[in-house]
């Protein structure tokens, strides 16, 4: 066994010489003695000196550590492995979401480069590892074990990888063990084995295994049912905690304090798992998480450590992290660090492995929380944060390669066996959406509800947490905001975490006057972290006392910027008190002081072995740059799409690294600007450069104007570029590549988006613009209800509504004011029972080059995003699909496109039975979320093409897609995260609510939408013979259709209205009766319902969403989401997946038409 040959200097005991060719910054950081919890950044005194490189003095050799190893040091036995199947982890939801895809195409990567074919089983269209640049062969069908059979039979894999694709592939891996399905087809685990897998996901099981090594775990008690729950806690003392075995994100987990609380918490964790664990609450405990990997030779490292800003209660995905942990003393640091290789070896962990603890915050105590035996999150976040490329150095260790004999990959000059050295400070902050959602709890605490989250890079925790605030949300100025917000009862707020708590803290601080001691006390956050946050406080009053902006000296001005506040926060803070400034002339004034952000690299090392990585970030804690900033380059800075949000996904970060590739392919260098952890994009190896930067104006500009770049690319980020493009152009003069920024407003802006359509003859609802209510009111009783209320420059559906009475508009009109202060809202005819089509385009110069047209299920009035869309249209006529390019083509023109946009049009039906409208209700100057889905569906890259236009070189020759007739069709639906989100309407509408998306191939709808229902998270399809709840209006034919195609396959059909009863019992075919059921609001209650009756699945659809959280139809669809079984909540949808449960069941023998690859679909791999 190979030991390291240099143990790592750990931060609180590395000495000061090794401080050479970097100026002295975070050894101030991650310290954690007790001068570096209250001293903040301090410059190195001038009369200290280090080393410089002169030109004498030949520059280090990069390679020099790797060429002075033995020759035969990196021959490493492969096994005999020819062919590996990769699990992915499906739709991106609460709890898992990008990272996987980030890791997935790190072992996808890694197997290429073993010269070992790859075949990927994953129903997500919208990322970067579903391309055959990545897989061999790409499977889009559910991550279930009959599936995966199926797959196995086709491709026979010698090995296959469970640790790249959650919690989704970790069960599945369980399942197939437990089915004998791997040793049936001989199929080997790569990496962490199944037993191990199982043994850190059963609690028993796991506690057992902790004991036997003493390590210290909560006092707990696996239970399986509600009575064992009960009497387990009376062992165990209140407040107690639960969670679940084999679940995502602490799902079915949550705190209890009292006999009543646990009795409908335990009724729904074991709805949603067989086993929980009622353990001892250590609330306000710190939270501390370690990443370690080890080899089959048990050759183990740490890699990073991350503490919690939040004390123990708030689950890590919706806490801040903090890396280096910061307020550990060396003691706590090593005992923690020697406690998690100790659990990783006894557990036979290979690979990579999070530990969790909670720690004593005034002692030596602690207690391991779980372990997860594969990549997550946290280990994503790892990667980003030290530069260490954890899951491909899992991969690679599950292919037989050892941490010693493995090259770094981002560095190249050192091997994977060492553990990384940080001279800066990352903050993790997440991001929520819980205000989209009707009567949503929004309290956070052991169960994930963030939908994504940022990481910041700074030299102080000052700047790295000012940067993370801005990058949640541009609407925030950093952590200091001069802005009060409304708190009924802040201290409340303070003492009972919410989606607002940084919000809440920031209020204390800065507005009431709170003490560090006071927030403290109602928070339990480390005094460290809140004596940080007070020096931006002291900062802010400072700024707001001055004169103006002239009378603030180098000095103070150089100390804000240090401390992370933005231009704008300066401006801010100087019209706080009295003298108005813009951005730009705080700008304008720091760059005549000679104050700019500094280039420093992020290399794994802390500048202790010379490296040369692509992976920046910039800072005002330094003197120097670490990389070459010099002109004379044709480089193009790309805008990534930022945090992941309900409305900009992953898809947008697919679209980013396909404008990537291209441009590179075409001779430019690239240079990315994104700050989420989660995403390929932000690997290392995808551009030339990769700032781990904030996506606002005055950072964008910062490194334009440092890389002395030729162009700027805003048009595959999504919405955040968007928002900037006109500022860079017209303030900052960066050249915009593509669609001009001032077309682009003319899209965004309502007023003038409609008046250019009606000028080329492009139909549109009616619509006015709202400037007072009784002008609202006057428009809505001429038009007619119901109409659609939206502000300009929206996302996702932001601050939508559609308002069916004049009250409803009173109510709404404020809120939706409120959304857009630039731009003027505008109020709509809404079209009920509409049909809604989707356009994607690219054009050149105005002229359309390629389009793709797809149909909506659902009517208009579900948003786009969480509709499910067919391609190529089944139900379109061939004139309606030339009207359609007509449109596209005119819009084009009209906008003068260079690039890809997006257009939804609705088809509404004339009451004179003529031709249909064709009316264009949305258009977006930019790629959509639907790109990847169309460009993969179509066998053609729809971003190679528009980078091709942006460029304008190598442009093709306009081609129509739509008349090519195919063999095959796609469906993409929408996945949903109810379950996370209690208390919340699972209804759709006109507010975007899903966090991901899937789709699926088949030979016809029917196939296509039947494997990628099963596609979406923990999706069961009810079996013949079990029970179906009914609900919904009893005024249309819905549920007459859906049992007239379920009864014939002999289901139990149940209600909870007699008005239901009568109308199925009425109206249906074949005699069916319908059982009435009573649903009580008592959760156990309805729990007792479900069971006793065997609902497997819930038909409940309505028109409309329910007043009360006591109506019967919301009842039957949040139990539904709660207790995991398969909700069916809108009409059209419903009626086809009951057709496809006609037509698919009982299931035939042998392999279903649709699991087949995806290169047999579209006969060949063209997107490669």
């Amino acid at each position: 066994m190979f030991l390291a040959r240099r143990q790592p200097l750990r931060a609180a005991a590395r000495v000061q010489q090794n401080l050479t060719l970097r100026t002295a910054t975070a050894r101030s950081f991650t310290s954690a003695t007790a001068t570096a919890r209250t001293s903040s950044f301090t410059a190195p005194s001038k009369r200290r000196t280090f080393a410089t490189v002169t030109s004498t003095q030949p520059k280090p050799s990069t390679n020099s550590y790797l060429q002075n190893l033995p020759k035969d040091y990196f021959k490493t036995p492969l096994p005999d492995i020819k062919k590996v199947l990769v699990i992915g982890s499906g739709g991106l939801a609460i709890g898992q979401a990008g990272e996987f895809d980030y890791s997935g195409s790190q072992a996808l990567k890694a197997l290429k480069e073993a010269g070992i074919a790859s075949v990927l089983l994953n129903p997500n269209i919208a990322t970067i590892q579903t391309s055959h640049s990545l897989a061999g062969e790409v499977y889009f069908l559910p991550v279930t074990p009959e599936y995966v059979e199926y797959v196995i039979q086709r491709e026979k894999p010698d090995g296959i990888f469970l640790s790249y694709g959650g919690q989704t592939a970790l069960n599945l891996g369980v399942q197939m063990k437990r089915l004998g399905l791997l040793e049936k087809y001989n199929v080997k685990v790569l990496g962490t084995s199944v037993e191990t897998l199982e043994l850190s996901e059963d609690r028993d099981l796991f506690a057992k295994a902790l004991e036997e090594i003493n390590i210290p775990i909560a006092k707990s008690i696996a239970v399986e049912t509600v009575d064992e729950a009960l009497d387990a806690a009376e062992k165990v003392g209140y407040p107690i905690i639960v969670r679940a075995a084999y679940a995502l994100g602490g799902l079915g987990s949550g705190f209890a304090n009292n006999r009543e609380e646990l009795e409908q918490l335990a009724a729904r964790s074991l709805t949603l798992s067989p086993q929980i664990l009622v353990e001892k609450s250590l609330k306000g405990w710190k939270e501390v998480e370690y990443e370690v990997v080890r080899d089959a030779e048990d050759n183990c490292i740490t890699v990073c450590n991350m503490e919690n800003f939040d004390p123990l209660g708030i689950h890590t995905g919706d806490s801040i992290v903090v890396a280096p942990s910061q307020t550990l003393s060396d003691e706590e640091y090593h005992m923690l660090r020697t406690a998690a290789i100790k659990i990783i070896r006894h557990l036979g962990v290979v690979g990579e492995c999070n530990c969790q603890y909670a720690l004593q915050p005034d002692g030596l105590d602690y207690r391991v929380i779980e372990v997860n035996a594969r990549l997550s999150r946290s280990s994503a976040l790892a990667s980003k944060a030290t530069g260490y490329p954890l899951a491909y150095t899992a991969a690679k260790i599950g292919l037989g390669s050892t941490l010693p004999s493995l090259p770094n990959a981002v560095t190249k000059t050192t091997t994977a066996n060492f553990e990384p050295s940080l001279d800066y400070v990352v903050v993790k902050i997440p991001r929520w959406d819980l205000a989209k959602f009707q009567l949503v709890g929004r309290s956070i605490g052991s169960a994930m509800k963030s939908v994504g989250e940022v990481m910041a890079i700074g030299r102080t925790f000052e700047e790295a947490i000012q940067k993370a605030v801005r990058m949640v949300d541009p609407k925030f100025p950093g952590w200091y905001n001069p802005k009060k917000e409304h708190f009924d009862d802040l201290d409340f707020e303070l003492a009972n975490p919410t989606d607002r708590r940084w919000i809440a803290v920031g209020q204390a601080m800065q507005h009431e006057g709170y003490s560090v001691d006071r927030v403290h006390d109602l928070t339990k956050i480390d005094r460290w972290f809140l004596h940080k946050l007070k020096n931006i406080v002291d900062m802010s009053k400072s700024i707001e006392q001055a004169a103006g902006l002239e009378s603030i000296k180098k000095e103070q001005l150089e100390k804000a910027k240090r401390l992370g506040f933005s231009d704008a926060q300066i401006a801010m803070a100087l019209a706080e008190g009295g003298h108005k400034v813009s951005e730009q002339d705080v700008r304008v004034y720091r760059k005549s002081l000679g104050i700019h952000p500094w280039v420093k690299r992020i290399d794994t090392l802390a500048a202790e072995f010379p490296a040369d990585t692509n992976y920046l970030y910039t800072t005002y804690n330094a003197s120097s740059h670490d990389v070459t900033l010099e002109p004379g380059h044709d480089q193009a800075v790309i805008l990534g799409s930022g945090v992941y949000r309900i409305g900009s996904s992953v898809e947008f970060d697919w679209c980013a690294v396909s404008a990537t590739r291209a441009l590179r392919e075409q001779g430019k260098k690239t240079i990315m600007i994104n700050y989420n952890p989660e995403t390929y994009s932000t690997d290392f190896d995808v551009a030339d450069r990769l700032y781990f930067e904030e996506l606002s104006y005055e950072r964008v500009m910062d490194i334009y104007e440092l890389e002395h770049a030729g162009s700027a690319v805003v048009s595959f980020g999504g919405q955040l570029p968007q928002n900037i493009a006109l500022k860079l152009q017209e303030v900052g003069g960066a050249r915009i590549l593509g669609t001009n920024p001032l077309d682009i407003d003319k899209a965004e802006d309502r007023k003038k988006f409609s008046n250019i359509l009606d000028s080329i003859g492009v139909g549109q609802p009616k619509w006015a613009e709202l400037t007072s209510v009784s002008e609202a009111e006057a428009f809505a009783d001429r038009v007619g209800y119901p109409v659609l209320v939206r502000p300009s420059y929206v996302l996702s559906g932001a601050a939508m509504s559609v308002i069916k009475s004049k009250d409803e508009l009173h109510q709404k009109l404020a809120a939706a004011s409120s959304v857009s202060t630039e731009h003027p809202v505008v109020i709509s005819k809404f079209i009920e029972g509409a049909a809604e089509i989707d356009v994607d385009g690219v054009a050149s110069k105005g002229e359309l080059l390629v389009h793709a047209v797809s149909e909506h299920v659902e009517n208009a009035g579900v948003h786009s995003g969480d509709a499910t869309l067919i391609l190529p249209p089944q139900n379109l006529e061939p004139a309606i699909m030339e009207r359609l390019k007509v449109i596209a083509q005119k819009v084009a023109k009209a906008w003068n496109i260079t690039g890809p946009f997006n257009m939804q049009v609705i088809k509404a039906e004339r009451a004179d039975g003529g031709e249909p409208d064709l009316l264009v209700i949305e258009c977006n100057l930019r790629a959509s979320r639907s790109f990847p889905f169309v460009s993969k569906t179509l066998a053609t890259n729809f971003i190679d093409i528009a980078t091709k236009a942006l460029t304008g070189k190598d442009v093709p020759a306009p081609t129509d897609l739509m008349t090519v007739e195919r063999d095959y069709c796609a469906v993409k639906v929408p996945q949903f995260s109810w379950t996370r989100l209690a208390g919340a309407d699972p209804m759709l509408g006109v507010e975007m609510s899903s966090t991901g998306e899937i789709a699926c191939f088949g030979k016809d709808v029917v196939d296509a939408y039947w494997a990628a229902m099963q596609s979406t998270m923990n999706f069961r399809v009810p079996e013949p013979g079990e029970g179906i709840l009914l609900g919904g209006d009893v005024d249309k034919n819905w549920l007459t259709v859906v049992v007239d195609n379920l009864s014939p396959l002999g289901y139990k059909f149940f209600c909870a209205s007699d008005d239901v009863k009568e109308l199925i019992e009425r109206t249906a075919k074949n005699g069916v009766t319908v059982t009435k059921i009573d649903l009580p609001v008592n959760k156990m209650g309805i729990r007792d319902a479900f069971q006793n009756n065997n609902v497997k699945a819930v038909f409940s659809l309505c028109s409309s969403r329910a007043k009360d959280i006591t109506d019967k139809d919301y009842l039957m669809r949040r139990n539904a989401v709660d207790f995991g079984v398969p909700l069916m909540m809108e009409a059209n949808t419903a009626m086809l997946f009951s057709e496809c449960m006609a037509a698919k069941l009982p299931r035939p023998g042998g392999i279903p038409s649709e699991a087949r690859p995806w290169s047999e679909f579209i006969k060949g791999k063209p997107l490669v």
